[in-house]
């Protein structure tokens, strides 16, 4: 299983012989100003809600690569206005068994609209489980005692932790305690002045609780076995 980071909350796991991408926001962020969207050839394109900063690419994303995107009903329904047809809408608690294994849409307290304005459906994250291992991305939320639920052994997860409009860092900690998961990949961090966030400090929290926070350079890669 490999990872790969692409700033604020966008990343990309190999696995299973299929690469999923979540969240694309590259092009519109300057962090990332070295990633090349048009390298990337995703199977499937996660996206967790309807904000700008979580689907700015995901039309010209999917278009070359031929995606699938996955998502609740109504951003389904918005990019299917736009012409793109190979996707899977989903909504909280409903799971759906692909290629490379099943995924389940978990709930998240936050909000959703698209870049139009338009209704963006329900927030919410994703439980992927597949035969190589499950992940976790929360999405953009509140801490929330669903998680508590989340009770498959977890390779590893990914947490906002950017706090103001997500979970801060000890909210975030407490998440992946009652998910018993022990390697986090935070996100939704130090893009804007509100979330910018002391790093060192998060990293050191985490550590002193046994638990491994990766805040990764934008483009890096690394395996979890």
């Amino acid at each position: 299983m490999k990872i790969t980071y692409f700033g604020h909350s966008c990343f990309q796991v190999d696995v299973a012989g299929k690469c999923l991408l979540f969240d694309p926001f590259i092009t519109p962020n300057p962090l990332a100003a070295g990633i090349d969207i048009t390298t990337l050839k995703p199977d499937y394109i996660f996206l967790s809600h309807g904000h700008f900063d979580h689907v700015a690419d995901a039309q010209s994303i999917a278009r070359t690569s031929q995606a699938t995107l996955v998502g609740c009903f109504e951003v389904m329904e918005w990019f299917a206005k736009k012409g793109l047809q190979k996707h899977q809408a989903m909504n909280i608690g409903g799971s759906f068994t692909f290629d490379f294994g099943s995924v389940t849409f978990t709930s998240a307290v936050h909000s959703s609209s698209m870049p139009d304005g338009s209704y963006g459906g329900q927030p919410g994250g994703f439980l992927v489980k597949t035969e190589e291992g499950n992940f976790y991305y929360s999405s953009d939320t509140g801490l929330t005692h669903d998680m508590k639920l989340i009770q498959a052994p977890l390779k590893f997860a990914v947490l906002c932790i950017g706090d103001c409009v997500t979970m801060g860092i000890e909210d975030a900690l407490r998440a992946a305690s009652w998910m018993g998961c022990q390697e986090i990949l935070g996100v939704h961090y130090n893009t804007f002045p509100f979330i910018e966030i002391n790093t060192s400090a998060a990293i050191e929290t985490f550590q002193q609780a046994g638990v491994r926070l990766r805040l990764p350079s934008i483009g890096s890669s690394w395996d979890i076995a």
